[in-house]
């Protein structure tokens, strides 16, 4: 029986206007489908003009500029609707969704269909449920005490997968599944018995417990942040959309 790490999977990955997903935006998102290893991968691509600026600091992350996305950019209703309708459609086939980071992605998604669609994420799912694949989180539960950085640069690195083109959403979609099918292999005795259903509810504790410790963290070092211990997606706060 095949292991789903060996099989069908997409991934999903965004490019913003910034890091906060109550206030930025989407301006490329991409979703990435594999029916199994070493088979082509199939790639959609949405390009999206935001409506608001572009900041230089974004631009030099991912290269989309004001100019470049208001010539070739959809507006974002139509494109918000589309990427919550593939994203439901594999879920329906029953593809699990590798997102790295997926309280990121996902929750601007929700946020963005809010904005746009009078909607919310969790609207497209009542008939299949989700069920992500978050490579990070993965990752430091099951090498917990691995020093370093975890980044996906960081997790292409350490899983010997190549990693071209970062920072384009297509091109890191692909990276992270391919990065969550090495990680099943290297902890196959502790992965191949698991369904992804129930690694979706696992990791919904793993990630609350590593919240909690990177929270402690910030409080030995005097740093005042705090760290949302919700996954996959964070809870709609009411003023998010304005």
């Amino acid at each position: 029986m095949t292991c789903w790490y060996e099989g069908p999977l997409a991934a999903f990955d965004t490019e913003t206007t910034g890091v906060d997903v109550e206030t930025d935006r989407i301006v490329s998102a991409a979703v990435v489908v594999q029916d199994g290893p070493g088979f082509r991968p199939r790639v959609h691509r949405w390009l999206v003009n935001p409506g608001v600026p572009v900041p230089e600091a974004a631009t030099a992350v991912h290269g989309l500029t004001d100019e470049h996305l208001q010539r070739n950019g959809r507006w974002p209703a139509p494109v918000m609707h589309e990427l919550a309708e593939e994203l439901a459609e594999q879920a329906a086939l029953g593809r699990p969704l590798v997102v790295m980071n997926a309280p990121f992605d996902l929750t601007l998604l929700d946020r963005e269909l809010r904005r746009h669609r009078a909607s919310s994420l969790d609207h497209w799912f009542e008939a299949s449920s989700l069920r992500v694949l978050d490579p990070r989180v993965l990752d430091k539960h099951l090498d917990r005490y691995r020093k370093g950085r975890r980044t996906l640069t960081d997790l292409c690195a350490h899983y010997g997968v190549a990693l071209q083109d970062a920072h384009d959403a297509a091109a890191d979609a692909l990276a992270a599944m391919e990065v969550v099918r090495a990680l099943g292999r290297r902890f196959a005795a502790r992965l191949e018995r698991l369904t992804p259903t129930e690694l979706h509810t696992l990791q919904t504790g793993w990630h609350a417990a590593q919240a909690r410790g990177l929270q402690a963290w910030f409080a030995r070092s005097g740093t005042e942040e705090t760290v949302d211990p919700s996954w996959p997606l964070r809870p709609d706060l009411p003023a998010a959309a304005a």
